[in-house]
């Protein structure tokens, strides 16, 4: 495998966000008396604040700017103030590509400074060359857009750059930048377009530092 860079998506990858998202949006939902509707919240991972609020407010209409409200007060409460637990492997991996002199970058759906906190109070921020975040572009994941911009900071070219990514959409901004793409499902399995992509799909970042030595 012929390779020049790492990029890491963060939240579910990284970080074991996801499931705090998710019971912090089910709350907010209790909250405000709506429906948690799982399908609809399954499909945001991945995606950019504007991705997410296109599909939402087609779900709850004129109820979502109060949802919306409700469930980012109550996130940044969270992810602002605590680590969120590192995933398994994720320190192995990094260490091995810093003793192998590989860069490294972030490309993350979530906005710069929510990033940058997780990071660094997960102490991962050390770790990286780069941060490139969803604000920063104007066509979120799925679209390769935050892939590229993330390889172009690193100077290197997309086909010789790892992702490493646990959505669909993800995969698909990904593999479509022309990546080398690795998937580690998080609350989201593979789906059957996405498998027919033909990318390697692993259950941890431990088997992903296996494959790559």
């Amino acid at each position: 495998m012929n390779y020049q860079a790492a990029i890491f998506d963060m939240d579910g990858l990284l970080l074991d966000t996801e499931r705090v998202c998710m019971r912090i949006f089910k709350e907010a939902c209790v909250v405000q008396e709506l429906p948690f509707h799982e399908t609809t919240y399954l499909s945001i991972i991945g995606r950019n604040p504007s991705g997410i609020e296109q599909i939402f407010r087609q779900a709850y209409a004129d109820d979502y700017e109060r949802l919306h409200n409700e469930w980012r007060t109550r996130y940044n409460a969270v992810v602002k103030h605590q680590a969120i637990p590192v995933k398994q492997g994720v320190i192995a991996l990094l260490e091995w590509l810093k003793a192998n002199n590989i860069p490294t970058a972030v490309a993350t759906s979530t906005v710069n400074d929510v990033a940058k906190k997780k990071l660094a109070l997960a102490g991962l921020d050390q770790y990286f060359d780069s941060l490139t975040t969803g604000c920063e572009v104007k066509h979120g994941k799925p679209d390769p857009e935050i892939y590229l911009l993330a390889a172009s900071r690193l100077n290197v070219n997309p086909e010789k750059c790892l992702a490493f990514e646990d959505s669909n959409n993800g995969v698909r901004s990904a593999f479509t930048a022309g990546m080398i793409t690795y998937q580690i499902p998080d609350l989201v399995e593979p789906c059957e377009e996405v498998r027919a992509f033909g990318h390697k799909v692993l259950p941890s970042m431990h088997q992903v530092l296996d494959d790559l030595k």
